[in-house]
């Protein structure tokens, strides 16, 4: 149950970004092909997050030390064009316009799916 509140999450979260971040777009033909490639899309995104970025951040720890964690926005940034270059290969119309786009989205994405996510827990308190 908590991972679909969390792809939910996410998946709202990628919609506003789509519409406060200039370079980001979904661009289907149709509302229906645009909610399917959101949904997919911010699956895509959980599974980059849940699989790789722990690995950047355990290959990368001394950096994260080093910078105080500031380097956490250009590895979102960059997970995000992955993200990008994954869906394009799916071929889903997702698309994002270069680094800057993404480091805006990234950072927009985390703070809506974190907002969100204070109104809706992903779990129930005493069951995990």
């Amino acid at each position: 149950m908590g991972f679909l509140v969390r792809w939910l999450i996410n998946a709202v979260a990628l919609w506003v970004t789509t519409k406060v971040v200039s370079g980001i777009d979904i661009s289907g033909s149709t509302t229906a092909k645009n909610l399917l490639t959101l949904f997919l899309v911010a699956l895509i995104f959980g599974l980059v997050n849940a699989i790789i970025k722990p690995i950047v951040k355990l290959v990368g720890c001394i950096f994260y030390l080093l910078t105080l964690g500031l380097i956490s926005f250009f590895v979102n940034a960059l997970l995000f064009l992955l993200v990008d270059w994954i869906a394009d290969l799916i071929d889903l119309p997702f698309h994002i316009d270069g680094f800057w786009p993404a480091f805006w989205g990234a950072i927009v994405m985390g703070l809506v799916s974190w907002a969100i996510s204070l109104v809706i827990p992903d779990r129930v308190e005493g069951k995990q």
